[in-house]
């Protein structure tokens, strides 16, 4: 005789089988019920914590079903590993391994030199990835209402630069406030050149130091602290150094944030 399931269940209705995924740091999942999208920061018994790209944190627990993993319903569990510790990348955000690069944003981030995108890319460049958002250089300021009017910034296409030496009464200030697009925004940081913008304790040396005006300012300094005059070699040097966002100044680092924040930002 043919034996049938006590289950009468039409298999229509029965739940479909959703995967169990080990609550792994830096995962990125949402909790449909608030709609909140964060990576896994930490996991304790019956709960994780998730933290979103603004540092904001939200504990949820750890329910069958409860999150949203790339549009699908997962379960999260607790990793075999251990207890969950965050990573990050160098800016300090938390870190998602295995994201893709997405594609260009129409809206980009101008820094003055090359120097300035290369440390850039040295702390943001993982975020800058994720986010879409290209940074070049410009060799100058000098011709910066142009160059944004030839960029043409709208709200699908915003554009943000950083400038050297930004403080009030100076040329450089005087160039940032004759641009008026409310679809750009420019800022900037009190240092005469990007190498200062590095603190002076993760170099091994006491500061920057001072040099006499008129005398080309990395020759200068290269000179005063007995490193070779080579400007190009000096850079690399000071760049190695450079590991995460706690080797620059706060002056920077704020500004940066803010430019990525300002591309970003939805139309």
């Amino acid at each position: 005789m043919r034996q049938y399931s006590a289950d009468l269940t039409p298999p229509w209705k029965k739940p479909r089988p959703v995967p169990e995924v080990p609550a792994e740091p830096g995962l990125v999942v949402e909790e449909p019920g608030t709609g909140f999208c964060g990576a896994v920061i930490g996991c304790e018994a019956g709960t994780v914590t998730l933290e979103d790209r603004f540092g904001k944190r939200r504990v949820f627990p750890l329910q069958p079903r409860g999150f949203l993993l790339e549009g699908r319903e997962v379960t999260l569990v607790r990793s075999a590993s251990g207890p969950v510790r965050p990573a990050r990348t160098a800016s300090g955000s938390v870190a998602v391994p295995g994201a893709r690069a997405r594609v260009a944003r129409a809206g980009r981030i101008y820094v003055e030199g090359r120097h300035d995108a290369e440390l850039v890319e040295r702390v943001w460049g993982d975020d800058l990835r994720i986010e879409g958002v290209v940074v070049e250089y410009l060799e100058g300021v000098d011709d910066l209402p142009a160059v944004v009017e030839e960029f043409g910034p709208g709200p699908d296409a915003r554009l943000g630069v950083l400038v050297d030496h930004l403080v009030p009464g100076t040329k450089e200030w005087r160039i940032a406030e004759s641009v008026t697009s409310e679809h750009a925004l420019v800022v900037g940081h009190p240092f005469i050149d990007i190498w200062e913008a590095v603190k002076p304790a993760s170099l091994g040396i006491a500061g920057w130091p001072r040099v006499p005006r008129g005398q080309d300012w990395k020759t200068g300094v290269c000179r005063a602290l007995g490193w070779p005059e080579n400007t190009g070699a000096a850079w690399q040097q000071i760049l190695s150094r450079v590991r995460s966002y706690k080797d620059l100044e706060p002056a920077l680092l704020g500004r940066v944030e803010e430019l990525i924040d300002f591309v970003t930002a939805p139309a």
